[in-house]
């Protein structure tokens, strides 16, 4: 892979912006199709990854401290792949080689992962001990390298996205919905590869001596799921031709001097002071929708083992726990088919209501109202909980309490596949406008995302004890971030330039 830095003043020239434009539907959403073996992998991580680390012996308040992985290699690779990407010259084009590269790592992440027990057992961790320190060792490093990959994936496939558009508004809002149509496919592929308790017999060789039926089922899914993103990103990498851009340069002497001998961060920062105003109100908007989802997304599950079914992790009433987690799991199927159909009417949604600014401050209002739902849905269950008790009945949520939950989690499909595809077509919008690259400008975005993601994991249980623990003050301080999110984006944030919607 060659990313030779393009000095100052060279430009991509007129006709390679042309040539993108004429790029098929088809082949966009070939590359599209990648967000369904990357989302295949997250979905895996989030399922069944953190149990898997603790059946090695690491504990869970530890666990959590692996996870951190994810913000820290968004806030380091993405800037840094999208700016290399923008300022690379091979003969295999921009964004290509990065996409291998991600897809090679991630090979050897899954391998290193999937394997870590039987790793370690040969590199001597006694059997039946725990902690097994060396496959801990050997897991970790996988899981690291696994997230810095996806991340090195997402933001080249979407800057891909955004060339292939050209200057099309429409192809290029499109584009990113097609990515997250596919990213809800990947997450259905793998929750229910996740449930599926005897997937390890389609290959029997992963039980062995030192990895039970739990460590054969994870190590089959990501057997599955590198399959799935080497055939879908073999696929777009070969029938996708991408044309290396033709440059036309503009010497100046004294400014490519400066652009040569600065360093690379120093690049990085310049840009970062040159981002337009209508990037820095999407960065604003974009926090502040980021800040109302991580509380849902990080303790989902566990409200519905807490607060909807009244469990506990431990102690007599950690089956309620558990039957409200499966319960979570269901929701989050039904989130996915919402999220999947949801993407594929953006555009439609778009037209109707005027434009993608309203689409997306409606959608945050939704996020807002859901989340806002869920102490409606606690306190239903806390009341028919007491009425049980009095009468020695079972204490399972009656189906109405249910059926609300799952309603919320179906709706939120809504606004999430909003947030999947919006502000993304609009960074690839305004850098257009700007004559920013691509590759740095989702990368930047990605910085809103997983800043986000950082506050919300460092306050969610300071929260939780100022008002008396449990999961709902992270989850109003959320509905109040989204309402916020939509209020800006239907106010600051600039509108994309008009142009004939045609494809």
């Amino acid at each position: 892979m060659e990313a030779k830095p393009v000095k100052a003043g060279m430009q991509p020239a007129s006709e390679d912006a042309q040539h993108h434009q004429s790029t098929p539907v088809s082949k966009i959403i070939l590359v599209a199709s990648i967000a369904a073996g990357i989302q295949f992998g997250w979905a895996l991580q989030l399922s069944l990854l953190t149990p898997y680390v603790q059946l090695l012996g690491v504990p869970h308040t530890w666990a959590s401290f692996i996870w951190l992985c994810g913000p820290i290699s968004g806030m380091l690779i993405q800037p840094t792949v999208g700016y290399y990407s923008d300022h690379c010259n091979s003969q295999w084009g921009r964004r290509r080689p990065f996409i291998i590269a991600g897809t090679t790592l991630v090979t050897l992440a899954v391998i290193l992962i999937g394997f870590a027990a039987d790793i370690g057992k040969s590199a001597g961790d006694p059997p039946d001990k725990v902690p097994k320190v060396r496959a801990v060792v050997v897991f970790v490093v996988g899981f690291w390298i696994l997230d810095v990959a996806n991340n090195m994936m997402q933001g080249p496939c979407r800057a891909l996205l955004a060339d292939m558009s050209g200057h099309n508004h429409k192809k290029t809002r499109t584009a990113n919905s097609y990515f997250s149509f596919f990213m809800a496919v990947g997450n259905v592929l793998g929750y229910a590869a996740g449930s599926y308790s005897d997937i390890y017999k389609f290959f029997p060789f992963t039980k062995t001596n030192a990895c039970d039926v739990y460590c054969a089922n994870l190590k089959t899914c990501f057997i599955f799921a590198i399959v799935l993103l080497l055939v879908l990103t073999t696929a777009a990498m070969t029938l996708v031709k991408e044309r290396p851009p033709v440059l036309t340069h503009q010497y100046n002497g004294d400014q490519d001097e400066e652009e040569v001998s600065m360093p690379f961060f120093g690049q990085i920062f310049s840009a970062l002071g040159n981002l337009s105003r209508s990037m820095w109100m999407l960065i604003l908007v974009t926090c502040l929708n980021w800040l109302a989802w991580f509380g849902f997304l990080l303790f989902d599950t566990d409200w519905m083992g807490k607060e909807v079914y009244g469990g506990t992790v431990k102690g007599k009433e950690s089956r309620l726990y558990d039957k409200g987690v499966h319960a979570g799991s269901l929701g989050l199927m039904l989130n996915s088919l919402v999220l999947g159909l949801m993407s594929l009417a953006i555009e439609p949604a778009a037209r109707l209501m005027g434009g993608v600014k309203r689409v997306w401050g409606i959608g945050n209002f939704i996020l807002a109202i859901c989340l806002g739902l869920t102490v409606a849905v606690t306190k239903m269950a806390q009341s028919s909980r007491h009425e049980a008790a009095a009468e020695g009945r079972s204490l399972m949520p009656p189906a109405n309490v249910k059926i609300f939950a799952w309603t919320i989690f179906a709706l939120l499909g809504i606004p999430q596949a909003i947030t999947y595809s919006i502000p993304f077509a609009l960074a690839s919008i305004y850098s257009n406008t700007s004559g920013a690259g691509q590759g740095l400008s989702q990368g930047v975005l990605n910085l809103a995302i997983v800043i986000p993601q950082i506050l919300v994991s460092a306050v969610s249980g300071l929260l939780d004890d100022l008002f008396g623990g449990g999961n709902l003050p992270v989850f109003v301080a959320g509905a109040i971030a989204a309402a916020a999110s939509g209020v800006f984006a239907l106010t600051i944030l600039p509108a994309p330039p008009a142009q004939p919607s045609t494809l």
